[in-house]
């Protein structure tokens, strides 16, 4: 018996996302245009790229099942994710795109078993690790999504926003020292 299995994986994955969320809900529309640097995305582009990104791996795991890597003509899918990426879209049809794709992810997550995460995957030739498990290569998309979080919480401090993660620890902070404080008097 596991003790993370894709319960744990959606519960997860759920959490991410409801953050991502609510960046996406915090930032400006006329903002979604905001590039930090040229040749990257823009929020727009960066906040659609979280929402289809595990595209990859619901092909590779849901759709077809593979059990190899080796032979996969990779463009078709990365040419799809990254004419999706540059749709135009308004803020709110983005936050409906990681919202319902979100969603479908982690309901499929959900019905995970413990032996189909246990299951290894051959990688394309040449890669290390030569085999990965479903479980690390599925856990892939939360930490994807996480890293490309970070990203954008930079992008809210150049815009002028506190990410919101920032200012509750900030409230837990102000909150525990009025507690101390009162405490001692």
């Amino acid at each position: 018996m596991t003790y993370y299995g894709g319960k744990e994986l959606a519960a997860s994955f759920r959490t991410v996302r409801k953050n991502t969320l609510t960046i996406a809900q915090e930032i400006p529309e006329e903002k979604y245009s905001a590039r930090v640097a040229p040749d990257t995305r823009s929020v727009a582009e960066l906040l659609t790229h979280i929402a289809v990104s595990h595209g990859f791996q619901h092909q590779v795991q849901a759709v077809e099942r593979r059990t190899t890597l080796a032979g996969m003509d990779f463009m078709p899918l990365m040419q799809r994710m990254m004419a999706e990426e540059k749709a135009p879209r308004t803020k709110a049809q983005i936050v409906e795109l990681l919202r319902t794709n979100g969603e479908t992810w982690a309901q499929w997550l959900e019905g995970l078993d413990e032996a189909f995460l246990a299951e290894r995957m051959e990688m394309y030739p040449g890669a290390e690790p030569a085999s990965k498990s479903r479980f690390e290569m599925i856990l892939g998309v939360k930490e994807h999504e996480m890293h490309h979080r970070g990203q954008l919480m930079l992008i809210e401090r150049t815009l002028g926003i506190v990410p919101h993660l920032t200012r509750q620890m900030q409230e837990r902070f102000a909150a525990r020292a009025t507690t101390t404080s009162a405490a001692n008097d």
